[in-house]
């Protein structure tokens, strides 16, 4: 059974969605793809142990901590192509950015195509998308807004001088 909590973080309250194995989405509201991903409309259920494993995994990350995608079992559903996005997602390390532009060389891609991508990335914050900027410097593509890109970047300690909005 598909399964969904919230958690009040310091970006806006979240929405996590999974089952007994595997988390499949966290959104922040009013996030574009809310919910879009998922097989079937989740019943809200706060005590299914794998949300209390995101929990504390959100309460470090939000605490300053660094921990990593992989200390979570993960599984959104999307297109193979978009699975190879997010797993490329997943290696860029806390505090650091990478382009659009640079990630579709990596994959053989284009920009655009990494960018839908990226736009719907039904796991934010824990697969990393807002760590994902423009070649021009530009703080864009965030599906859960500018304001919460900017706010976890701080939080990882990136330098937003260099990025405009």
């Amino acid at each position: 059974m598909l399964c969904c909590t919230e958690y009040p973080s310091p970006v806006g309250l979240l929405t996590l969605a999974g089952d007994e194995d595997a988390l499949m989405g966290l959104w922040l509201r009013g996030q574009r793809y809310f919910l879009a991903s998922l097989p079937e409309t989740p019943v809200r259920r706060d005590d299914l142990p794998l949300f209390e494993r995101a929990r504390g995994w959100l309460d470090r990350y939000f605490a300053g901590g660094r921990p990593a995608p992989d200390e979570l079992p993960l599984a959104p559903n999307g297109t193979p192509f978009w699975q190879r996005v997010w797993r490329r997602l997943r290696a860029i390390p806390c505090g650091e950015t990478v382009t659009y532009g640079r990630i579709a060389a990596e994959l053989g891609s284009s920009p655009r195509a990494v960018g839908g991508a990226v736009g719907h990335n039904p796991i934010s914050i824990i697969i990393p998308c807002h760590r994902v900027t423009g070649a021009d410097g530009s703080l864009t593509g965030y599906a859960g807004g500018i304001a919460a890109k900017r706010s976890l970047l701080a939080l990882e300690g990136v330098d937003l001088s260099r990025f405009r909005d």
